[in-house]
């Protein structure tokens, strides 16, 4: 694959990020914002610049580690995968493409003050010049942006000095009149004249020694940028008289008159012309990196990343970049776009802030030459700021904003969800965030004693059922000294009294209680039995289990019929109501099981199935295996998180423990003698299907973990460890 050319200077950086901020920004949007905020325009402008620079900070520290042509896209698809690179990419290559257009038809009514033309003809024709030169090449780009700025920033430096004595403190007065809310809104809608400083990030690829042009560049040009906008606001309201301005399609010429005469509008007719012709270039130069690295990554078809032979420049991206400018151009009215297009640059700076968080907190290799300082505090600004103010562009804006997402998401299903499968550095990031909290929840409840468990035996069961449910629950407290407690629940009718004694005292009742000794003589362990009769089991295990503080349940649980599961069953309303853990057993028998698996669908495992299985495991001296699906589509990264995560917690245990990757598909896997696995979350698919089958059906008794509410993971903590893991 061919490489674009390095051969862009710091002269050329500092002249593509000016040019692409001071056009519209200075020649257009003072007149709309001078109507929103009256005089507090100049601190607008001011503010606008300040919360732009936690973005710029952020772009240029990946900019230096990611030197790549896509600039926003890249970072925001590197570090937060390419369902959000995709966003980020489409709407930022449509959001450049409206502010180009919004340049050149922005600046042909300074033209018609000096000549009698068309608008739109006009504009078309400036757009396929700078079509054209844009397929030249970069190198005579940047040139030819350095000749334009130096021009422009010449003409307005004249305006401003020339202007500066003219100033009346007058038109100062009510500076605040607005509010806040004028303020804020004046500030969101200027705040788009900035958009530009970091453009030269999605022509990284082609810039000289990046680790220091790419952040003196973005860095300087905002800087410069901001003081000139302050101080040309300040003149054009200064020397003005109050509500002249406000509204006007030329408001810098209308105030160069007052002070400098016809010269001085002739003066800013060409650095308006040259200011948003620069806009434009920069735009054009910019926005067509955008399908180019999006096409390398094959977010977007091949074509798109083709290189040409003769000039080296993406000739496919740029093309179809410049139809679209000349769509707009012809046929969209510009301003209303231009609105939700700074509406969606707001939220793509936001991301930007957010996509450094996930490469520095994530396992990628990330090593920028330039770091941001007050990390993550200027991140968090950045995004909390960003914010505020998409709240203050309308519903208009918001909804297109909504729009172009739910568009690009549609085309990432599509197009891109079928031939990429990778993920960002935050993904990697929360996944093993996940993992750290799951292994130190792990802990937590690993420093708790079972001191009673309680054997619920509602079903008529034979002896060696019994016995299995017993010689389990005997596990789990013997390492604490603990107690087991069997009692049988005799349920009756509700017509029938309960009286002292209602429970027939028959031969079974009585070896019962024999056999609960002989148990308790076999297993080292003291179990109590004891019966209950009542009218309804399932409160009376609740209230039994509540009135002695047991550590846990333990009951049989066989797999229901579907009325069961849509009605309801005794032992289900049980697990929704115990004041404790319940463990629900398919009971194949229990006989000093060795070989214990702990399994898991999704997310990590549960800390209450851990304890059981390495209780049980340590009870009978045997060992733990940790199943995990092999079959499933993963990343290199999802592997290695999934390694590091099973690594650590083996060393948590105190058994002998071991990461097994599974079979799904039937083949076959030896077979443990216990397995242990997470109980599922509820709601209709679960009632529907007994679902989460055990990966692979291992044959033996398996017990489904049900820890308290108290220590069960929040919806919200469910949907990002199956999203992660």
């Amino acid at each position: 694959m061919k490489e674009l050319e390095r051969d862009l200077g710091l002269p050329s950086v500092l002249a593509i990020s000016i040019g692409a901020m001071v056009g519209s920004g200075i020649f257009i949007l003072p007149a709309l914002a001078l109507e929103i905020a009256g005089p507090a325009v100049i601190v607008a402008y001011l503010i606008a610049g300040l919360l732009v620079v936690p973005a710029a900070l952020s772009k240029s520290e990946m900019a230096t580690a990611m030197p790549e042509a896509g600039g926003t896209y890249i970072y925001i698809e590197r570090g937060m995968g390419p369902l959000l690179g995709t966003v980020a990419g489409v709407g930022t290559w449509f959001s450049l493409s409206f502010k180009g257009a919004l340049a050149l038809v922005g600046g042909v009514p300074y033209l018609l003050l000096l000549f009698d033309l068309p608008l739109k003809p006009v504009a078309l024709g400036l757009a396929a010049v700078l079509i054209l030169v844009n397929l030249v090449g970069a190198k005579q780009t940047g040139r030819l942006q350095l000749a334009i700025v130096v021009v422009m920033l010449a003409a307005l430096g004249w305006f401003a000095a020339g202007s500066a004595p003219g100033v009346r403190s007058a038109n100062y007065v009510g500076f605040f009149d607005a509010g806040i809310g004028g303020l804020l809104a004046a500030t969101g809608l200027v705040f788009v004249s900035y958009a530009g400083v970091t453009k030269v990030a999605s022509v990284a690829e082609e810039v000289e020694d990046p680790g220091r042009n790419i952040p003196l560049g973005i860095l300087g040009s905002l800087a410069f940028t901001t003081a000139l906008y302050v101080a040309i606001v300040a003149v054009l309201v200064g020397i003005t008289d109050p509500g002249s301005v406000a509204g006007s399609l030329t408001p810098v010429a209308v105030a160069a008159e007052v002070t400098l005469g016809q010269a001085g509008v002739v003066a800013v007719i060409a650095a308006a012309l040259l200011a948003l012709v620069s806009t434009a270039n920069a735009g054009i130069l910019s926005s067509s990196r955008y399908p180019f690295a999006m096409s390398r990554d094959r977010l977007a078809p091949p074509s798109l990343s083709a290189i040409s032979d003769r000039f080296g420049t993406p000739a496919a991206s740029i093309t179809l970049t410049g139809a679209v400018l000349l769509v707009l151009i012809a046929f969209v009215p510009i301003l209303e776009i231009a609105k939700l297009a700074s509406a969606f640059q707001i939220m793509v700076f936001a991301l930007i802030n957010v996509a450094v968080v996930a490469f520095r907190e994530g396992d990628a290799a990330y090593d920028p030459e330039f770091t941001s300082p007050l990390y993550p505090w200027v991140q968090v600004f950045g995004v909390v700021t960003g914010a505020v103010l998409l709240t203050q562009m309308g519903t208009v804006a918001l909804a297109g904003t909504a729009l172009i997402t739910v568009g690009s998401v549609a085309w990432y299903l599509l197009y891109v969800r079928p031939r990429v499968s990778r993920e960002g550095a935050a993904t990697d990031a929360i996944r093993r965030r996940v993992g750290r909290n799951a292994l130190t929840d792990v802990e937590s409840a690993m420093a708790e004693d079972t001191r009673e468990v309680l054997v619920a035996l509602t079903k008529n069961v034979d002896e060696d059922r019994e016995r299995s449910l017993v010689a389990m629950a005997a596990d789990l407290v013997r390492e604490d000294d603990g107690r087991v407690v069997a009692v049988r629940f005799e349920e009756i009718p509700d017509q029938a009294p309960l009286t002292e004694d209602a429970t027939v005292q028959s031969a079974s009742d009585i070896s019962f209680e024999t056999r609960t000794e002989a148990l308790s003589a076999e297993l080292g362990v003291e179990v109590e039995a004891d019966e209950i009769v009542s009218h309804d089991t399932k409160h009376a295990v609740v209230n039994f289990a509540e009135h002695r503080g047991v550590d846990a349940v333990v009951a049989e649980h066989e797999p229901l019929r579907l009325r069961s599961r849509l009605l309801g069953d005794p032992i289900d309303w049980i697990v929704r109501h115990a004041p404790c853990d319940v463990l629900l057993v398919d009971n194949l028998g229990y006989d000093r099981p060795e070989r214990i698996v702990l399994s898991a669908d999704s997310g990590p495992y549960p800390p209450a199935a851990v304890t059981v299985a390495e209780t049980i495991a340590a009870a009978n001296d045997g060992a733990v295996s940790l199943w995990h699906p092999g079959d499933r589509r993963g990343t290199d990264r999802r592997r290695d998180a999934m390694d590091a995560y099973h690594a650590e917690l083996s060393e948590l245990l105190s058994v002998p423990a071991r990461s097994e990757s599974v079979r799904t598909d039937g083949g076959r896997q030896s077979r443990p003698d216990l397995l242990v696995r997470r109980g599922a979350d509820g709601g209709l698919r679960h009632a529907l299907f007994d679902d989460r089958p055990v990966v692979p059906s291992p044959g033996c008794t398996t017990v489904t973990v049900y820890p308290h509410e108290s220590r069960r993971p929040s919806f919200a903590r469910r949907l990002l460890e199956r999203a992660t893991f």
